[in-house]
């Protein structure tokens, strides 16, 4: 049976333990990134499966007593533990895979995350990344962005120009218009609902949903 969502640990920042905590579920299978073992550790959770070079591990962690699946990298290689452990996730067929904690700290790291998510291969299910306080996903075609009134949605055109985008929910609403990688027009927008919904005509948006405090 393949696991209905798959929440992968990075090895970057969390910062906000209980708003990474509440929107867990208690038949996730978890996936751990190398360093990212301690962040569900912290939540109290045992990761299915860790994958990834080791050499970022807690220093208590005894990886000898780790009765579930270890996936061992050598410490050269072309990938980062997060980029082996989304393609570990891929091949468990779930239709849903978020990435917890893969945010702050490094930018080199964090635009590297935001890249990986931007692969075509696995855009016919849902990939975000979401720490709690901020989720980050791409829209190909039409999305739905579920929050509160207030929160901070931003459309970032990725690769190119971004064409056709309408938008519904958005305090300013887009109408079949354009919005190009070298302009800032599509930052901090807001929600005037709980949903709030996006369709575009070509190119790839990147989405990021801030949520009020």
């Amino acid at each position: 049976m393949f696991p209905k969502r798959i929440i992968i640990f990075a090895n970057g920042e969390l910062p906000e333990l209980e708003k990474a905590r509440a929107f867990l579920r208690d038949d996730d299978f978890i996936i751990a990134a190398d360093g990212g073992t301690r962040h569900a550790l912290a939540l109290g959770l045992t990761p299915n499966v860790i994958v990834g070079d080791l050499d970022s591990l807690p220093a208590n962690f005894e990886i000898s007593k780790f009765e579930n699946e270890v996936v061992l990298y050598p410490k050269d290689k072309n990938e980062t533990d997060l980029e082996l452990a989304i393609q570990h996730a891929l091949t468990l067929n779930s239709q849903e895979i978020i990435i917890v904690a893969a945010l702050g700290g490094r930018l080199d790291q964090t635009l590297g995350n935001i890249a990986l998510i931007s692969d075509l291969r696995p855009s016919t299910f849902d990939l975000r990344l979401d720490d709690g306080l901020e989720e980050i996903f791409f829209c190909r075609d039409s999305c739905e962005i579920n929050g509160t009134p207030n929160d901070l949605v931003s459309l970032i055109p990725w690769q190119g120009e971004v064409t056709g985008i309408v938008t519904i929910g958005l305090k300013w609403p887009l109408q079949n218009e354009a919005l190009y990688p070298h302009k800032t027009r599509g930052i901090s927008n807001e929600m005037t609902g709980d949903t709030a919904a996006v369709q575009i005509k070509s190119g790839l948006l990147l989405i990021v949903h801030r949520r009020a405090d």
